[in-house]
């Protein structure tokens, strides 16, 4: 007997209902599925973008360490042109500029001086170093002339011995030194023209705004005829005193050949957060130090020749051997320079969800390495924080860029 027609009808329409759509269970599970969907699809946009930024910010980083390293490598391979005479080298300088621009200030046997030198390093600990590169222009390079009567302070010429001073030019820069090192300080100023007629040896000194490092009043020092040279440094314009630092992340150059960057420095490259350097001493006790010495059968080889680099420092030391630091002597051992560039991701990596960065988790060490390897290495832990940055130093990412620059006119001496 089959079913009532009314019970059909019912059955045939809840069919057509459960054949036109979900239920609920089916419905609840097509949305977990969506959800993962969604979460799976989040997470790989979020790391794609992670990985993105980490790509970034290393390219970033790669470039401006770069050519930071090349940029202050390359005023380290011209240091000490015209500076090479032991006379010269290391000597203690008064200088003086309208513009600004400073010599970088040292210690001498506990004494403040500001030393004419290659390299002058000012040594920061973990922060950043302050390091000063000097080197002249003149072809003449070391050429020098004497003194040929006593300067007394405030006068406004030196009368040298040679009637035409070879390769001096009006506006070159112009070093007096005295004979024995150390007996009085260097003073530098600039040729501000000749003498007349049999007074042609005179070299005047006048101030004004053609000649920024000439005081108004004539040079301070006396200087002594016969044992007081006059070296030529070259072009005022292209003297090549030069400064480094970095300053919140920018690397800065001070300069007395960039006008408007003597004092204050000129922005060079941004990201940089630290620069470091050290020393490249030959420190052998010899009893006749002279790195022109050849090597050969008539010379012992304890006092032979070239520049060998013995220890590496970030200070000054007594390379010398002669008790004090920080002497001309010291200067003069200096065969080499290394420097160190750290520069950071541009844009800082996100925190994870308990607010702390992983993108770096320990600062970098710099100048870890044994160099020649026989050399002892003089590590440093660097502080990346940059001061007043809201951001912690641990959200960037950082590479670390060194070199080893030789000062190729430390040996060739007079």
């Amino acid at each position: 007997m089959g079913a009532h027609p009314s019970r059909r009808h019912a059955i045939r329409a809840a069919r057509r209902r459960h054949g036109g759509g979900f239920s609920l269970v089916e419905l609840m599970v097509s949305v977990v599925i969506g959800l993962l969907a969604l979460v799976f699809a989040t997470r790989l946009v979020v790391s794609g973008e992670q990985n993105k930024d980490a790509a970034v910010g290393g390219s970033d980083s790669m470039q401006n360490g770069m050519l930071a390293l090349f940029s202050v490598s390359g005023d380290a391979a011209d240091a000490g042109w015209g500076l090479n005479d032991t006379m010269l080298s290391g000597c203690d300088t008064v200088f003086s500029d309208v513009n600004g621009y400073q010599l970088a200030a040292d210690q001498r046997g506990g004494a403040a001086i500001t030393p004419l030198a290659p390299v002058v390093i000012q040594a920061n600990g973990a922060g950043s170093d302050v390091v000063s590169f000097y080197s002249g222009t003149s072809q003449a390079a070391v050429g020098s002339t004497k003194l040929l009567t006593n300067y007394v302070p405030g006068e406004s010429t030196l009368t040298v011995d040679s009637r035409t001073p070879y390769d001096f030019n009006v506006g070159d820069v112009l070093v007096v030194a005295p004979m024995v090192p150390g007996s009085r300080p260097c003073t530098l100023f600039q040729l501000s023209g000749f003498g007349i007629g049999i007074n042609a040896n005179q070299l005047q000194v006048a101030s004004g705004i053609d000649f920024p490092f000439n005081p108004q009043t004539g040079l301070s020092t006396a200087y002594p005829l016969n044992v007081s040279y006059v070296y030529n440094l070259g072009s005022a314009a292209r003297l090549h005193f030069h400064t480094w630092s970095v300053d919140n992340g920018i690397l800065l150059l001070r300069s007395t050949d960039m006008p408007g960057s003597a004092q204050r420095g000129a922005s060079v490259i941004d990201n940089v957060v630290s620069l470091k350097a050290q020393y490249g001493f030959d420190n052998r006790a010899l009893a006749a130090y002279d790195p022109n010495t050849p090597g050969n059968s008539s010379v012992p080889v304890s006092t032979a020749s070239g520049m060998r680099i013995g220890v590496w420092s970030s200070t000054m030391i007594d390379a010398d051997n002669d008790g004090v630091v920080g002497g001309a002597g010291d200067y003069q051992r200096i065969g080499s320079v290394r420097l160190a560039v750290v520069a950071r991701s541009k844009s800082a990596e996100k925190p994870n969800s308990a607010g702390q960065c992983g993108a770096t988790t320990v600062q970098p060490t710099v100048f870890a390495g044994n160099a020649p390897a026989t050399v002892a290495a003089a590590p440093v832990r660097v502080n990346v924080a940059v001061d007043g940055d809201s951001v912690d130093w641990k959200c960037y990412r950082y590479r670390v860029f060194e070199t080893i620059v030789p000062i190729r006119n430390a040996q060739w001496r007079p």
